[in-house]
């Protein structure tokens, strides 16, 4: 891989791991009832509020998905774009399992999209979609760009010295 190539995926993971962080934080959604109670969730407050209501195992879930898999994916590119290039075979062993595990980091993406048709089927109720959800699924989709970009680089035939 060329010196520019490399600079355009760490920069790409550098943004992607901007806009992971802010939309991690940032509102995902405001929820409206009765056209008088709002209330704003971000990925952030919606794990800590099942952790503090004693759901566990869907907070490791979605803590395993949302937030841990996007991060090792994001790292890990970044030492698959940075290491040398004698490396070659086990960065295609790796990208090859962030393929098929990085198909699962969308899945919180999915869970929020059914919370919004649940929600929006209530009479009562109005949801709102805020940035925060744009920038979570612009990384990932960013991420899943230079991963695929990366895996196709590491299948072409190695130069010869």
């Amino acid at each position: 891989m060329n010196l520019i190539a490399r600079w355009l995926i760490n920069l790409g993971l550098l943004v992607s791991l901007c806009l992971f962080a802010t939309g991690v934080f940032a509102p995902l959604m405001e929820l409206e009832k009765f056209w008088i109670f709002k209330n704003q969730f971000s990925l952030y407050s919606g794990l800590y509020d099942l952790w503090l209501q004693g759901e566990h195992f869907l907070f490791i879930f979605l803590f395993l998905f949302s937030i841990l898999t996007p991060l090792v994916k994001i790292f890990g590119l970044a030492l698959v774009a940075n290491s040398p290039e004698a490396y070659q075979l086990r960065h295609r062993r790796f990208l090859q399992v962030l393929a098929v595990w990085g198909k699962w980091s969308m899945l919180d993406v999915f869970v929020v999209a059914l919370l919004f048709v649940a929600v929006k089927l209530g009479a009562l109720a109005n949801i709102t979609v805020h940035y925060g959800l744009y920038l979570f699924a612009s990384s990932v989709i960013l991420v899943q760009i230079l991963s695929l970009y990366l895996y196709l680089d590491s299948k072409k035939p190695a130069k010869l010295g």
